[in-house]
């Protein structure tokens, strides 16, 4: 399973200060605090500001980088940004993301497929956000044939089911259960990335729901998550539903992870 931390998002108002500031303290702090709790790539993300996105997604790329030994996950909707941030990242990044849209691959795919990048995929497409599980199969197909096209191997493919709230859609959890499923059996090739947080938004207990939901994701297939590994309880749940879905040889890691201290 890969961990993606979400921490170094520039929505965050410390992060946002980080960034104008130029506080390579705090923003290496929370890198290596992710990594601790079991994180395998770093989400960075510098877009609440429009006007210098492509250098301060630059900036911490290097300063991330200058801490950790993972590889970013370079989150940005501006073609120009991911071009920059890619080009100094060390090693292999993913790119976050494409959609079904045309215009949207048609700036980004070239990106990845030049670089050897990997490429978070939504699967929302010129009619918005999804809300069936066909909604879903149907943009991946749309996508599976314009990577394949921009000759990006579908093993570099993430694709994202694009998660809504449970509060304003009850059925939300059922359908993109049923997308992760159907994705992983129609192109086995690809990963299923997704991000945790939004199925429990506007819910109490949202940690209960998000921990609940990942585990149910993880039977259906899911392989990769952006999440917040420092959460109380999620690296334990994780390495749980790795034990429990014969993930983790004689429980080695469950073992490592949860015995007591």
């Amino acid at each position: 399973m890969l961990i993606v931390g979400e921490r170094i998002n520039s929505t965050r108002p410390k992060v946002a200060q980080a960034l104008r500031a130029r506080d390579a303290a705090f923003i290496q702090d929370e890198a290596r605090r992710q990594v601790a709790a079991g994180a395998q790539m770093l989400d960075v993300n510098a877009g609440a500001s429009l006007t210098t996105e492509p250098e301060d997604l630059v900036w911490l790329v290097g300063t991330v980088q200058g801490a950790t030994d993972v590889p970013l996950c370079l989150d940005s909707p501006r073609p120009e940004a991911l071009r920059k941030a890619v080009e100094v990242h060390r090693g292999v990044p993913l790119v976050n993301s494409i959609t079904g849209e045309r215009a949207r691959q048609e700036a980004v795919l070239p990106v990845v497929a030049e670089s050897g990048a990997s490429v978070v995929a939504l699967v929302m497409g010129e009619a918005g956000m999804p809300r069936t599980a066909e909604d879903r199969l149907s943009v991946a197909a749309d996508i599976v044939r314009a990577v394949e096209k921009a000759g990006v191997p579908l093993a570099r493919v993430y694709f994202d089911p694009v998660i809504s709230a449970l509060a304003t859609d009850h059925t939300q959890g059922r359908e993109v259960l049923e997308a992760v499923a159907r994705i992983r059996r129609e192109f086995p090739s690809a990963h299923v990335i997704a991000g945790l947080s939004n199925i429990g938004f506007g819910l109490p207990s949202r940690r209960l729901l998000n921990h609940t939901f990942l585990v149910m994701l993880m039977a259906a297939g899911l392989d990769a998550v952006i999440a917040d590994p420092t959460t109380e309880g999620f690296p334990e749940t994780v390495a749980a539903a790795e034990a429990l879905l014969g993930q983790d040889e004689f429980c080695m890691a469950y073992i490592s992870r949860c015995r007591p201290r």
